[in-house]
């Protein structure tokens, strides 16, 4: 076998990944991925995983077929992409499904004898980014059985960020992603599901590479690496958890504070991209209305032009629990039309 090495320039890497050491860049993100063409009949990944909770899987697209493997909790696995008879021009891209329930670092890479890489493939001039929670991630979208239904009983394996909406956005709009987002998050710390009970919301996770506790010291993303046309906020779901006071009382001093950590979110992504435009939204997860008017309201006192609020036809009224493929191409399709309209046609 033939050993290429990760930093290659014919590797294409894409997301907010940790590659401060170039020879084992670490895939934190759901959607983040390596894309990579090569001559040869078969090709071997081995990655190294850091298991958190549920069970972890990676995902790929192999010559355009989708395959999935279990990873080992700790350590390593070696996954062979493909094994062919015969040599050939195949196309991988190499992904990251779930959110930081693990990580999991890039080792090794091998080519059969006689492999090689080929020229990279083209990468999109759009950029997007998304911060949101598990819909975002695409948590669970593989249940499609049990859509309009609750979840069925699951540790990890409906999970795919390539069937999320925020990844099916950047298909459709030709653009690349950064898909910033944690299953059961909240905007702010102390709400939400996310490590509970210690909860972190996302004013703590949004400008990171690795944020679970679990992983050890936080690592700061350099915001240099990737500038958006647009940015998605979609948090303000989870929120509601561990009791809903925006539905029991919007003008209360907990709605005040949440609208005022709202902006204060908005006007630290405007720091970062002056540029950019941001999208505010919620998802079809269901949820009070009351968190989209407060949401709406945020965005009318900023009166920035490149701040606008967008609705889902059917918000907060999708399946309970998670969303499923369709519903998440439903949620795509609009929102990459208004993406289209507001941003790249006006």
């Amino acid at each position: 076998m033939v050993e290429i090495c990760l930093d290659r320039e014919e590797l294409v890497y894409s997301g907010r990944i940790n590659r401060r050491d170039k020879s084992r860049p670490e895939l934190i993100f759901p959607a983040s991925y390596l894309h990579f063409r090569f001559w040869g009949r078969k090709a071997v990944l081995t990655v190294e995983n850091r298991h958190f909770y549920w069970d972890n899987y990676a995902g790929a697209l192999v010559d355009g077929v989708q395959k999935k493997w279990l990873l080992k909790d700790m350590g390593q696995t070696e996954i062979t992409l493909m094994d062919n008879d015969e040599d050939g021009e195949h196309e991988v891209l190499f992904f990251k499904r779930q959110d930081s329930c693990h990580e999991m670092i890039l080792c090794s890479l091998h080519l059969s004898e006689g492999g090689a890489l080929l020229p990279p493939p083209p990468v999109p001039e759009r950029r997007i980014e998304v911060y949101g929670d598990s819909v975002s991630a695409g948590e669970v979208s593989e249940a499609a059985a049990y859509e309009g239904k609750e979840d069925p009983p699951h540790n990890g394996e409906y999970s795919n960020s390539w069937y999320s909406y925020a990844w099916m956005t950047a298909r459709r709009l030709n653009a690349q992603i950064h898909d910033i987002a944690q299953g059961g998050i909240a905007l702010m710390n102390g709400t939400g599901w996310f490590h509970e009970p210690d909860a972190m919301g996302m004013e703590s996770v949004w400008d990171k590479i690795r944020y679970a506790p679990e992983a050890g010291k936080p690592v700061l993303w350099d915001f240099t690496q990737y500038t958006p046309d647009v940015v998605i906020v979609a948090v303000g779901q989870n929120d509601s958890h561990p009791h809903d006071y925006m539905k029991e009382e919007p003008l209360g001093l907990l709605a005040v504070r949440w609208r005022e950590c709202y902006k204060k979110f908005l006007l630290k992504l405007r720091s970062q991209y002056p540029a950019a435009h941001i999208i505010c939204c919620t998802t079809l997860l269901n949820h009070d209305k009351s968190w989209d008017i407060s949401i709406e309201q945020v965005c009318h006192e900023l009166a920035d032009g490149k701040v606008s609020h967008f609705l889902f036809q059917r918000n907060g009224e999708g399946t309970p629990g998670h969303l499923r493929i369709s519903e998440a191409e439903e949620m795509a399709e609009e929102l990459a039309a208004y993406i289209e309209e507001v941003v790249y046609i006006k």
